[in-house]
């Protein structure tokens, strides 16, 4: 387990505070229907979204409820290194075998109670043509009736449909965003391809933020 994993090492932590009002946020946001499937996005690599889908999701487990962590980047996901899990079966293997595949082989157990990870699996030459897939829908539905909230972990948004495709098919849509590192502009067009595929956005969590004794400070807002 590493570092990264700073609500799970450091709870009382400004990150730790900060991912459980997003958290609290996303089921405040969701009162008139049941939230179960979060996906988290970025406008770009490096902002920081598997640091925070992997904390998200720790804080939904440390809140008595059971939570799938799914990582949707078939290209660069690194999940599984975040909690060392071995990346032998994963997402894209899932999405290819027979529709009668038993999903619970794929479904690793964590170093944290209550939370359960899907890795990447093999880098896949069409990672977005198995994310429309009809498969999909049906291995989403599966996992919905066994978790009690699935975060998924997606691609970056420019340049790449993968994160859109799966925007069309959760509950809520979280953007990670770089302070200091994104201009407005990228944000803006983030947002934007977001709200095209009807995407629900639940809220942009600033990330990186300077604080003292902290590498890292999110925030919650609604769009």
């Amino acid at each position: 387990m590493k570092d990264e994993l700073i609500v799970q090492k450091d709870p009382k932590s400004n990150v730790a505070e900060a991912l459980r009002i997003v958290r609290t946020n996303l089921q405040f946001s969701a009162v008139d229907e049941k939230l179960k499937t979060v996906l988290v996005t970025s406008s770009v690599p490096g902002e920081g979204k598997s640091f925070i889908s992997s904390n998200l999701a720790i804080t939904f487990a440390q809140n008595n409820s059971k939570v799938l962590l799914v990582d949707c980047d078939m290209r660069k996901g690194r999940l599984h290194k975040i909690f060392n899990i071995n990346n032998e079966k994963g997402l894209s293997n899932l999405l290819i075998d027979d529709i009668n595949t038993d999903v619970k082989q794929y479904i690793n157990k964590t170093n944290i109670e209550n939370l359960s990870l899907i890795t990447m699996g093999t880098v896949p030459p069409n990672p977005s043509e198995l994310l429309a897939s009809a498969k999909n829908k049906v291995v989403i539905q599966m996992l919905k009736n066994k978790f009690d909230y699935i975060i998924f972990d997606g691609t970056p948004v420019t340049g790449l449909t993968d994160s859109l495709i799966m925007a069309s098919l959760v509950d809520k849509v979280v953007i990670v965003s770089a302070i200091g590192d994104i201009n407005v502009e990228i944000l803006e067009n983030t947002k934007q391809a977001l709200i095209n595929v009807n995407a629900n956005i639940g809220g942009v969590i600033a990330n990186k933020t300077p604080l003292v004794n902290s590498n890292y400070y999110g925030y919650y807002g609604e769009k």
